[in-house]
């Protein structure tokens, strides 16, 4: 289901088209989206990124993208991975002062998004050299209606389609009903979604079989 689809959908099921509702279906749209990404981690919706840390500077900043960890590790000369640990930041501010350096072993999220960053994470040690780092996140995808195109659109379109008439209908304040079975479809979809996030998060011949 593309953007077009998803938009004809909203229309077809609410059978409404009043101007200001029409102009407000792409925020229903990305209400829906946003809801979804909170709810279940998608392993097709994560990155690997590389940089290069400073030396002297314990703080990383975050890709524009960035939504949650999965893993952030450090490589040294010899290619070594050491992968860090999360940590609260009053932890590393205590064991590991500014002038403190070396290898980093720990990072914590130091502060979120503002008008002028995408937050930073901090480190500890400080970096005593420019080493290579390797970020694996979860991250907030383009969304549909600017990109035509989405995993969910493509993937999970019975979660994407009901979540967006859970949002318009709540603009419009139509028939409970209506409404309470529009949320029931939309939970369904979740759980769905949530199985295959899980599954493909397993190894089925290492972890057993899912119930």
């Amino acid at each position: 289901m593309n953007y077009s689809e998803l938009v004809q959908a909203i229309k077809d099921y609410t059978e409404y088209e009043e101007t200001s509702f029409v102009s407000n279906i792409p925020t229903f749209v990305r209400q829906a989206e946003e809801k979804i990404y909170r709810t279940v981690t998608i392993p097709e919706l994560r990155k690997n990124v590389t940089g290069t840390l400073t030396s002297g500077n314990r703080y990383l900043q975050r890709p524009s993208d960035f939504l949650a960890v999965f893993s952030l590790a450090v490589v040294d000369g010899s290619g070594d991975y050491s992968y860090l640990y999360d940590k609260d930041v009053n932890f590393i501010r205590e064991a590991y002062p500014g002038s403190t350096t070396g290898l980093p072993r720990f990072y914590g999220q130091f502060d979120g998004d503002d008008s002028l960053d995408y937050g930073n994470f901090i480190l500890g040690p400080t970096p005593d050299s420019s080493y290579t780092v390797e970020l694996h996140y979860y991250y907030d995808p383009e969304s549909i209606v600017t990109a035509s195109t989405s995993w969910l659109g493509e993937n999970a379109e019975t979660a994407l389609l009901n979540g967006c008439l859970v949002e318009a209908y709540t603009y419009m304040k139509g028939d409970p009903d209506i409404m309470q079975l529009y949320r029931q479809q939309y939970d369904d979809a979740m759980q769905a979604l949530f199985k295959v996030g899980t599954m493909s998060q397993r190894d089925e011949y290492k972890d057993g079989r899912l119930g």
